[in-house]
């Protein structure tokens, strides 16, 4: 009873949170709107087209969008940390996110004689990167998790390479322009982004809920899981694709946003326990409202420019762990 009263609890705070931070983020920008504007047209009537435009047409679509994205990383981030058992697992740990900047990159130079949407050539690139994971430890070393984590280490850095290689012999312009894509920005978001996460990450949630309880007992160990009668292989390889395409999806329309996956889950996981899906709900949850709030900064800290959001997410993400290292 005490403890479905907290977690009563604690969804109304991270709700209440939520909405405050749609508000907040609704009001905030390099024009000013003002919040008394931003609650007349959420509430009552715009005071003129101007204001209707810009809440409706610019920032609310990138406020959903940053939203989508961040819940989704962060859903990823736990859910490979629970069926690695390590905390520090995360979809750039596994070259997923490498993978997916690959392919958007080579599509971005080559869409010419590539007919491939972004999206597709991210899903493309994020699933290249998960075979090469599996193909490489799958018949000797698939059962023990640090080879599995290694392996991917080595496949992110090993398609990172490539994507610097193709940034380094092309057009000094189109290159620019793909490394400020892949240091992540909602810049360019709009209603098709929207239109192309959101059944990615509900589909990738209802599929996590249904094996929840397969992916509890694989955190106790593989052998204990089989025991249980979970299918470890089946479970495993269907969540490590499950989350490229998430990666993929989000990667396509917001560049590389790195830390979320990482961060959030550690902190939820103090808040509600490690049981899949209170932890993927929740961190879904915090991570959205964290990459909306990330998002405001991006846009306001400097006049006249906006600054990657790939950027903030990396300082905030280090110190959290070289603070988090100095508590232990």
């Amino acid at each position: 009873m005490i403890k479905r009263l907290s977690l009563s609890i604690n969804a109304l705070l991270i709700l209440g949170l939520l909405v405050i931070s749609i508000f907040f983020s609704l009001g905030m920008g390099t024009q000013s709107v003002g919040f008394e504007a931003v609650y007349a047209c959420l509430f009552e009537q715009c005071k003129g087209p101007f204001d209707q435009q810009i809440l409706f047409d610019i920032r609310l679509p990138r406020i959903v969008t940053g939203f989508l994205a961040g819940f989704g990383l962060a859903m990823t981030g736990a859910l490979m940390q629970n069926i690695t058992r390590n905390p520090l697992a995360d979809p750039y740990l596994f070259g997923i996110v490498a993978g997916a900047g690959l392919g958007v990159t080579l599509v971005s130079f080559f869409a010419e004689s590539i007919a491939l949407s972004i999206p597709l050539a991210a899903f493309i690139g994020a699933l290249l990167a998960v075979v090469l994971v599996i193909g490489i430890v799958f018949n000797r070393h698939w059962q023990r998790i640090e080879f599995l984590l290694l392996a991917g280490v080595a496949v992110s850095f090993l398609l990172s390479a490539i994507t610097s290689f193709t940034l380094y012999i092309s057009d000094a312009f189109a290159a620019n322009r793909v490394i400020f894509w892949l240091m992540g920005s909602l810049a360019r978001t709009d209603n098709q982004a929207i239109y192309w996460i959101t059944p990615v990450i509900i589909i990738g949630l209802v599929i996590s809920l249904l094996l929840s309880r397969q992916l509890d007992a694989l955190l106790i160990s593989d052998e204990s899981a089989r025991s249980l009668g979970v299918s470890v292989n089946k479970v495993r390889i269907s969540i490590l694709i499950l989350s490229a395409a998430i990666t993929a999806v989000i990667v396509a329309f917001c560049g590389g946003i790195g830390f979320v996956g990482l961060m959030i889950p550690h902190l939820i996981r103090k808040w509600v326990g490690i049981t899949t899906g209170k932890l993927i709900i929740f961190s879904g949850l915090l991570g959205g409202i964290f990459l909306m709030l990330v998002d405001v900064v991006a846009r306001t800290a400097l006049n006249g420019q906006e600054i990657p959001i790939g950027v903030i997410t990396a300082a905030i993400g280090s110190i959290f762990f070289l603070a988090l290292m100095r508590k232990e």
